[in-house]
């Protein structure tokens, strides 16, 4: 498998495009949190009433929360990193030609899950060190752990939109239909059938398949969450696991008996 990776490796290393969104990409989770902390300082300072509505968001242990939920908007590059990885195999055969040099098919795909589970990961510990930089050198209190599931929620996170961005790249090929379709659902169709669902069916919207992994970040901000529904978090932590084994299932069966 080692060596599978390091075939991948060698297709993306001198691709252009994907290290420049990959830069940008992680440029942003920083230049979020930062934009959140100039926001958050521009509020009255040693103010107990500010305090008690907005919290301390850049100090632990609310800081992992925090970049967390700043970084969770960002959500469409990793996604678009996975589907222009994905989609170019298709524009230049690549695919095909791993075939004949001897992949089988359930290796390549195999392959192309774990580049999903990479682009998590570094997108985590991107977050981690942000987190870890503004908590210790702009806030005042003593560094804990103390909050930082919400790191490994955002792993799922990514994990989950990678993932979904590789089945949309195997469903439609071409990139720029799979960006469109990407974008279109992630940003809007998913939103609006999930109000629709929480509305008119007890609040089954929830559940799908972005929104669970949505819902394990909520807003950082205290005296907005108050008046936001409460979420089951091992039921979010459950369905989000079940659709990253239908992602991976329908991804596999799709290029296994696909037509190369």
């Amino acid at each position: 498998m080692f060596h599978l990776l390091k075939i991948e490796w060698m297709k993306v290393k001198n691709y252009r495009t994907f290290w420049v969104l990959s830069v940008l990409y992680l440029l942003s989770i920083y230049s979020a949190s930062y934009m959140g902390y100039l926001i958050n300082s521009s509020r009255p300072q040693k103010n107990n009433m500010a305090d008690a509505l907005f919290g301390q968001p850049f100090q632990f242990p609310e800081v992992w929360h925090t970049v967390s939920w700043l970084s969770s908007w960002l959500m469409f590059l990793p996604g678009l990193l996975m589907i222009i990885s994905v989609t170019n195999e298709f524009s230049f055969k690549t695919h095909r030609q791993n075939i004949i040099d001897g992949w089988s098919r359930m290796q390549f795909i195999v392959v192309k899950i774990l580049t999903a589970v990479i682009v998590a990961l570094v997108s985590t510990i991107a977050v981690f060190i942000t987190a870890l930089l503004f908590g210790l050198f702009i806030g005042d209190k003593p560094f804990t752990f103390t909050g930082v599931s919400y790191i490994g929620y955002f792993f799922l996170q990514v994990l989950s939109y990678t993932s979904a961005a590789l089945l949309f790249s195997l469903l439609f090929k071409r990139s720029g239909i799979a960006i469109g379709v990407f974008f279109l659902y992630t940003t809007f169709l998913e939103n609006v059938i999930a109000g629709l669902l929480n509305r008119y069916a007890d609040n089954i919207g929830r559940y799908l398949p972005l929104e669970s992994v949505d819902n394990l970040i909520p807003i950082p901000i205290g005296f907005i969450r108050q008046f936001l529904a409460s979420y089951n978090v091992p039921a979010l932590l459950a369905m989000s696991a079940v659709y990253l084994c239908l992602y991976y299932f329908f991804s596999i069966r799709k290029f296994t008996t696909d037509d190369l």
